[in-house]
């Protein structure tokens, strides 16, 4: 069974910064693209950003380029995401998930060619 789990969202000021970790388990996580998604109350899970297997490709959503960074170490099974300058907009439910394998990898912010997520982290930006 894999699990993913995040960490690092909290509470931070216009123009901070933070970086989540997407832990995950299973001796394969190195295989897979995984992304980050947000949710926002109220509304859809949005793509934010994604990465291949071994990190030779990264996509960002126009909304974080620039400021977001995606990043993975396979041998600590860890995805990471640095964002800074953070805005208020940035505010919502972070989530990590692991891409199907085999998939066109052009539809890389398509939600359902996601399988696993984890539970989600907090981040919220006060102006």
């Amino acid at each position: 069974q894999v699990q993913l789990v995040e960490s690092g969202g909290g509470l931070v000021q216009a123009g901070g910064s933070l970086r989540l970790s997407c832990a995950a388990s299973g001796r394969t996580f190195s295989m897979y693209t995984v992304g980050w998604f947000c949710q926002a109350p109220g509304k859809d899970r949005d793509f934010v950003a994604s990465i291949t297997w071994n990190g030779g490709n990264t996509y960002y959503a126009d909304s974080v380029k620039g400021r977001f960074t995606i990043s993975r170490d396979n041998a600590k099974n860890t995805v990471y995401l640095q964002m800074n300058s953070l805005k208020p907009e940035d505010t919502a439910v972070y989530y990590c998930a692991r891409r199907r394998l085999g998939l066109d990898p052009n539809y890389y912010s398509d939600y359902g060619s996601y399988d696993y997520w984890g539970q989600g982290t907090q981040v919220t930006v006060s102006s």
